[in-house]
């Protein structure tokens, strides 16, 4: 299926650019999300009208997430969970986790913003968890996980 793409997309390519994608990824994701429309005549002749509207309206939110990302830079971010003697958690603190603690310190982080790349958080200690508020905005940030009794 063809497609414009109404917002830059990972590994797909950036605001404006048509690009042929599989039926169910458009149908499923990128339509339903705004992300994407159907490549049609009137479909592009739209787009060309309000292509720089839309310009406009990535470039700030491209500015909100590395404002964003600028606050988030070195980060200690400190999460208690219930662990054994040990060390080991009783279940374990998922992305989800660090979201919420996140927002509890006034910084908007939605769950898919946060990257775990060993998988969920299993020991007491200090891990690096990246933190991506914008395709072009990824910042390392370390969270601590310390034990409650």
């Amino acid at each position: 299926m063809q497609i414009i793409l109404l917002d830059k997309v990972a590994n797909l390519g950036n605001l404006g650019d048509v690009v042929k994608v599989k039926d169910g990824y458009a149908r499923n994701f990128l339509i339903p999300t705004k992300k994407a429309r159907r490549a049609t005549e009137a479909a592009l002749k739209e787009f060309e009208a309000r292509r720089a509207e839309l310009e406009k309206v990535a470039a700030e939110k491209l500015a909100a997430a590395q404002a964003l990302g600028e606050k988030l830079t070195g980060l200690l971010l400190v999460v208690q969970q219930k662990a054994g003697v040990d060390g080991r958690l009783f279940g374990s603190v998922t992305n989800h986790d660090i979201a919420e603690a996140l927002g509890k310190q006034g910084l908007a982080v939605v769950k898919a913003q946060v990257r775990m790349p060993h998988g969920p958080l299993k020991h007491v200690g200090e891990f690096p968890v990246e933190v991506a508020p914008h395709t072009d905005v990824v910042v390392e940030i370390t969270v601590k996980v310390v034990g409650e009794e």
